[in-house]
């Protein structure tokens, strides 16, 4: 394994434990032309969602749909960024428009649901977010603290 490989391992570590910093720290030593990566391009993404950097996270997610239209990632990443900057309704539109790969995961389910909740469809919002629950229990447990989910808290106990 070469130190540029290192590096990126190194780095997906520090994301999995939520150490961004340290992260950014062993991408920074990565020369420009790692960085067009898919991997590390993610990576990056992560770090400004973390930063809630929104509109570069969106920027360079957006660029990872365009680099590999097939694979959900780039789509869920880049969807979040819209919705947290108000744009829900577009992020509703760029996850229809997606991968069939995107319909496989269960975050995707969740965060449909949880757009379509902040809009007010919470009865569709339900049926996803039970689809989700179904793909992943772990995610039950992330709904119930899920600020985009207040309206439906309730609701969430009986799917």
């Amino acid at each position: 394994m070469n130190e540029w490989d290192r590096r990126i391992v190194a780095a997906q570590g520090y994301v999995e434990l939520g150490l961004h910093d340290e992260a950014r720290g062993e991408l920074s030593h990565l020369p420009p032309e790692v960085h067009e990566r898919p991997d590390v391009m993610e990576l990056n993404v992560l770090c400004h969602m973390n930063d809630h950097r929104w509109a570069e996270a969106l920027s360079l997610a957006q660029e990872l749909c365009r680099v590999e239209p097939e694979e959900p990632g780039g789509f869920i990443h880049a969807a979040f960024c819209l919705h947290e900057l108000g744009r829900t309704e577009q992020a509703l539109d760029l996850l229809a428009r997606g991968p069939a790969a995107l319909r496989t995961k269960p975050v995707y389910y969740y965060n449909v649901g949880c757009y379509l909740a902040r809009l007010g469809q919470e009865e569709k919002a339900l049926q996803l977010l039970k689809q989700s629950f179904e793909m992943d229990g772990d995610l039950r447990r992330d709904a119930r603290k899920d600020p985009d989910l207040l309206c439906l808290r309730q609701k969430l106990e009986t799917i």
